[in-house]
């Protein structure tokens, strides 16, 4: 079986989580985003705002989302690291290419 080799895709930006939850486990779920943050305890515009891609996914925010969609919070850090880390590669690209290894 092919190995996924993901240098091939590093230039593709990463998903935010909020997008996933926006465009997928919600609509997957018959689940309005008012529902949603009733359910897990938060406020219309603090899932509004990962929702939007205005917030990251929090940890807090991440076992809250694990919890209603059943699939732990492990997956929504990952998602969110995922991002993270693509966008300070490309931020930082300059700086790191000057840091030698120890």
């Amino acid at each position: 079986m092919p190995q996924f080799d993901a240098q091939k895709y590093s230039h593709w930006e990463p998903s935010h989580p909020g997008a996933i939850l926006r465009e997928d486990v919600l609509p997957a779920l018959r689940m309005k985003p008012a529902e949603a943050a009733r359910r897990i305890g938060v406020s219309r515009q603090a899932l509004h705002n990962v929702l939007t891609e205005k917030s990251a996914v929090t940890p807090d925010m991440a076992l809250r989302l694990g919890k209603l969609c059943g699939n732990g919070p492990a997956l929504w850090l990952r998602l969110q690291i995922a991002r993270d880390l693509w966008q300070a590669e490309r931020e930082l690209a300059s700086v790191l290419t000057g840091i030698e290894p120890a």
